[in-house]
């Protein structure tokens, strides 16, 4: 697996994603976000849309030009579980960090939030307006029992639907992955 970041929001290319195997498809092909992927091609060393499993879609915020915000993130729907999102955030973060003050993103449920807490994202106490929880990055930050039940706690009086509510039965503190090394930028 190879991950790249393909452009950031001031030169982010479209991607066009095939909708039927991948959820937010359409929210790739805007060019006012930047774009990391993950993909699968040892030979090409250059992604083509066959070859993503998943993708990130990310800006700044509106309101501070310090903070970043991961908007999208997708994973082929026949590769989920195995972890790709997680270490595409990670990765995506990994890089963003380096170009902004804060880097975050706001998950509406339980699955997204254990696997952004997976990347080295920790629940920040808040929620947006839109009944999201917001996450920071800090995988050298508090990674706190606590703090993360807190989260989970927030969804508990949700309705959910199956698969999701069986996340809230995992109170166990996500183990970090680790950051991507094998990876380049466009």
């Amino acid at each position: 697996m190879q991950y790249c970041v393909l452009g950031d929001s001031t030169d982010g290319p479209k991607l066009r994603l095939d909708y039927r195997e991948f959820a937010y498809a359409g929210k790739f092909v805007m060019s006012n976000t930047g774009k990391s992927v993950a993909f699968e091609d040892p030979v090409r060393n250059e992604p083509t849309a066959e070859d993503i499993v998943g993708a990130v879609a990310f800006s700044p915020t509106h309101d501070d030009e310090e903070t970043v915000r991961l908007r999208y993130v997708t994973v082929r729907e026949s590769r989920r579980g195995e972890g790709i999102g997680s270490r595409l955030l990670r990765y995506t973060a990994d890089w963003l960090e380096n170009r902004y003050d804060t880097v975050a993103i706001a998950v509406n449920n339980p699955v997204a939030y254990r696997a952004c807490y997976r990347a080295g994202f920790n629940y920040s106490g808040t929620e947006t307006g839109i009944a999201e929880l917001l996450m920071h990055y800090g995988p050298s930050g508090n990674r706190d029992r606590d703090r993360y039940l807190d989260g989970l706690a927030v969804f508990r009086e949700r309705d959910l639907p199956p698969a999701q509510r069986a996340v809230l039965d995992c109170t166990d503190v996500p183990t970090l992955v680790e950051s991507p090394t094998n990876s380049h930028s466009h």
